[in-house]
């Protein structure tokens, strides 16, 4: 695990990469990488988020600066600018039920090749998707999602990247942690090691590849 600043770590993020973002409404979304991104002009990123949160807000600054060309997401209600852009065909908008969504990154960041679901089973979400019977009932297999970066918003972090989450906050960061080649953690208080017990410990260091303060 290292160290290191908002510009560096967001440097290391090439245009067109895939990223996972914590947050439930921008609650627990690393809003200084978010602005570092926007800064920076990266263009042409999947995002991978629960929600896209509203306009200037949370994954919303990237969609408002026209940063994202692919979506996966739960939904999109609260951004009429997500909206307005996937009706004029300049983003791609992939709409997954918010359970299938998280089993999907858990799997990816357990090695798992997919999960089955009974979710969307006889519906429009079937079509080109493998049916699978166990038992004499159907199920969707849902392959997993990995991402290239995941950018975690984190309460606490001790010096060897251990960290810890706050109420609701937590939402889908552990879980993206698991699912991406370099993970980024921006940490509202770092503490020494020891500080947090090891119970309250959801993300272990060996996960972190780099911290920030916030």
């Amino acid at each position: 695990m290292h160290t290191t600043t908002h510009q560096h770590a967001i440097e290391m993020i090439p245009d067109g990469a895939t990223l996972m973002i914590g947050g439930f409404m921008a609650v627990g979304t690393p809003e200084g990488l978010i602005d570092e991104l926007v800064r920076q002009g990266k263009r042409n990123l999947t995002v991978i988020g629960n929600d896209n949160a509203r306009p200037g807000q949370g994954i919303g600054k990237l969609i408002d600066a026209g940063l994202v060309a692919h979506t996966i997401v739960s939904h999109i209600g609260l951004n009429p600018e997500t909206q307005k852009r996937m009706l004029a065909g300049t983003i791609k908008v992939d709409l997954v039920p918010q359970g299938t969504l998280v089993e999907r990154i858990r799997a990816g960041g357990c090695g798992l090749g997919g999960i089955l679901t009974r979710t969307g089973v006889g519906t429009v979400v079937e079509e080109g998707k493998q049916v699978v019977e166990v038992d004499g009932r159907h199920y969707l297999l849902e392959k997993p999602l990995r991402a290239d970066f995941a950018l975690v918003s984190a309460f606490l972090a001790d010096y060897f990247g251990n960290l810890a989450y706050t109420l609701t906050a937590r939402n889908f960061n552990p879980v993206m942690a698991m699912a991406a080649d370099v993970v980024i953690v921006e940490a509202e208080n770092i503490v020494p090691v020891g500080v947090i017990a090891p119970d309250n410990i959801v993300t272990p260091a060996p996960l972190v590849d780099y911290l920030i303060a916030a």
